[in-house]
């Protein structure tokens, strides 16, 4: 079992981070509509380069003038199982075991793009076809958030 997390990230606009513990870092993915629980929905995932492990726990507000600046929340985590892995394919299969995503889905790239992958929510016992993405963060409470020491700025 591995470890995975989805951070809300209020950067230029709302995202969502989702990340994968594989071979030892987080293979990463930008989702701007965020997950969902729902078949029907195929989420654009952008894959962005691999964070350190040390991300798996982070949230703060990324300073101004900082890559992603804005405040960055864990919106879910957990433990995932691979079902299949062929980066070369293009395709990752996984089962889920966190609070808010659970089961199995699929991220697929899309067929002659390199960072551009469609997240699947496959349909099991855990899909919702009614699902509706709740974002922890309002207006008021970022400002709650300190701002932070980076994972990448610890040595």
């Amino acid at each position: 079992m591995s470890l995975f997390v989805c951070h809300e990230h209020h950067s230029r606009r709302l995202h969502y981070d989702f990340r994968l513990e594989i071979d030892g870092t987080l293979k990463s993915w930008a989702i701007p509509k965020g997950p969902s629980l729902a078949p029907k929905d195929k989420r654009l995932a952008v894959m962005v380069p691999d964070h350190p492990l040390e991300y798996s726990t982070f949230e703060g507000i990324i300073p101004p003038g900082r890559y992603g600046a804005g405040p960055a929340v864990i919106w879910d985590s957990g433990d995932f199982n691979l079902i299949e892995y062929d980066m070369e394919k293009g395709r990752i299969e996984f089962f889920l075991k966190g609070r808010k995503l659970k089961g199995v889905f699929v991220l697929t790239r899309l067929k002659g793009k390199d960072k551009e992958w469609l997240m699947i929510k496959k349909n099991d016992r855990y899909a919702d076809p009614m699902f509706t993405l709740k974002p922890e963060l309002t207006d008021a409470k970022p400002k709650t958030l300190r701002a932070a020491v980076l994972p990448c700025d610890m040595d």
